[in-house]
């Protein structure tokens, strides 16, 4: 009877562990969690700046605790004198997406705290590098009892993958929370956001005692929109408003409960309610205590998977086309030129609901990128009262390094183009023709829906917004 290979030799290699005592590291330290220091950093408008205190406990006032996470949730690894060759650097850097484990100097104090146990603390952390046994221990998740479920189609060993782990698993060790409470100034939250570089923070209601929203790019480039008049005319709202203002005229009595999930969740239902919801972050919350862990997106999850995707069956589809697929955007593609006003690329992003825009020139062929996250370069170097200047003038005052705009062609296969989106650390892949010019869009959704969702039968409807 056919069995995944990877899965058979899992077992074996268990067994000799099992004789052997040696211990399995987390897969945590994967994706860059060394124990670096956390900062949760809740705002209070009252006193004008800003104060910090530890995501791990009750936010945002609440004393922080210094706790270690297990090596496994649920599971004791047995202690064995580590080797030397273990005790090394993490495999990737941490990911941008507001959980930076390097933070900026701040005024205020700061604590070191970790990533909270769900269970009782097993063994300590000994590696953070992908080492024989890391992989097989996330994939002994996936074998089955069922000798009928052994005999799956491997089209969907991904979606049972995702099913099979928890979001707690994708969690760091350690990171960078940024908590906004609702009574501070949109300025200074906005400016919050630059200094700590991240792109959106949780937003805490003191009345309530919970998080309501999240704060992201995306509310900076609304209020831009809505209030801009001219360079002559400050943008009062954004001077003066408190979040909590914004929030009551933006949303208008459509208040909707904040989408989270819990650390419990698999990590399959982060994925689906993050397409379903059309969002690209999701928080993941304790529900029982009330914290606030972590903010997953789609470059983490997808970064995740591809840790371990060398260990698993491939599915016939990861050979197949963009074009047989049909992954992608290929028609009514937002696109703007060089010489587009700023005012403009940002109605565009309010209208379309698109997260970047290819900037292309006369011929056609796509020059460059302007996406949600160069906006708030705006609010970086104070420039947003001027926002009739081009796209290509905001764009020489990139506060990182931009390598190029990264490309793909409709006749790559997905595992090409899985491996070149998550090596490159971007959102979206602009899909070009033999003449560079433009002809669709490859966003880490799209991926996420071709590698989890649509082999779970779940078809995808409409086009994501940040």
């Amino acid at each position: 009877m056919k069995r995944f290979s990877s899965l058979r030799g899992s077992r074996k290699r268990k067994e000799q562990d099992g004789r052997t005592g040696r211990r399995q590291s987390e897969p945590h330290g994967l994706l860059g969690s060394s124990k670096k220091e956390m900062k949760c950093i809740a705002a209070s408008a009252s006193l004008g700046h800003l104060h910090t205190a530890s995501s791990v406990t009750s936010p945002p006032t609440t004393p922080p605790t210094h706790v270690t996470k297990p090596a496994f949730p649920g599971k004791t690894s047995r202690r064995q004198p580590e080797r030397q060759d273990e005790r090394t650097r993490p495999l990737s850097s941490p990911p941008d997406t507001g959980q930076q484990l390097s933070p900026p100097p701040c005024s205020s104090s700061s604590f070191s705290s970790s990533k909270p146990p769900l269970t009782p603390s097993s063994a300590p952390i000994s590696t953070s590098r992908l080492v024989p046994g890391v992989a097989e221990g996330m994939l002994e998740k996936l074998e089955l009892e069922d000798e009928a479920a052994v005999e799956e189609s491997e089209s969907d060993i991904y979606m049972r993958f995702m099913k099979s782990h928890k979001c707690y698993d994708i969690v760091p060790t350690s990171s960078k929370l940024v908590v906004f409470d609702t009574t501070l100034q949109v300025k200074k939250a906005f400016f919050a956001l630059v200094a700590n570089g991240v792109r959106a923070a949780p937003l805490w209601e003191t009345k309530k005692q919970s998080f309501v929203g999240m704060l992201t790019i995306t509310d900076f480039i609304n209020i831009l929109h809505r209030y801009y008049k001219s360079p002559m005319v400050q943008i009062y709202e954004l001077e003066e408003h408190k979040i909590e203002t914004w929030r009551e005229l933006y949303l208008q009595e459509t208040f909707k409960p904040l989408v989270n999930i819990s650390p419990d969740a698999s990590i399959f239902d982060a994925v689906y309610s993050l397409i379903k919801n059309k969002i690209h972050r999701l928080p993941v919350i304790d529900p029982v205590s009330g914290n606030a862990l972590y903010i997953l997106t789609h470059k983490r999850i997808l970064k995740f998977l591809q840790l371990f995707v060398c260990e698993m069956p491939k599915p016939a589809f990861m050979k197949q086309t963009l074009e047989e697929l049909g992954v992608g955007t290929y028609s009514n593609i937002a696109f703007i030129h060089p010489d587009t006003p700023i005012i403009k690329a940002l109605c565009i992003f309010v209208e379309r609901r698109v997260s970047a825009l290819p900037v292309v020139d006369e011929s056609g062929k796509v020059v460059d990128i302007y996406s949600k996250f160069d906006v708030i370069n705006l609010a970086a170097e104070k420039t947003y009262n001027n926002l009739d200047i081009s796209v290509t003038q905001a764009l020489q005052h990139r506060s990182q390094y931009f390598e190029g705009v990264m490309k793909c062609n409709r006749l790559e296969t997905l595992e090409t183009i899985v491996d070149r989106i998550v090596k490159a650390e971007v959102h979206r892949l602009v899909v070009v023709d033999e003449n560079a010019s433009i002809v669709g869009i490859v966003s880490l959704s799209d991926i996420l829906q071709a590698l989890v969702l649509t082999p779970a039968g779940l078809e995808r409807k409409g086009s994501s917004a940040e």
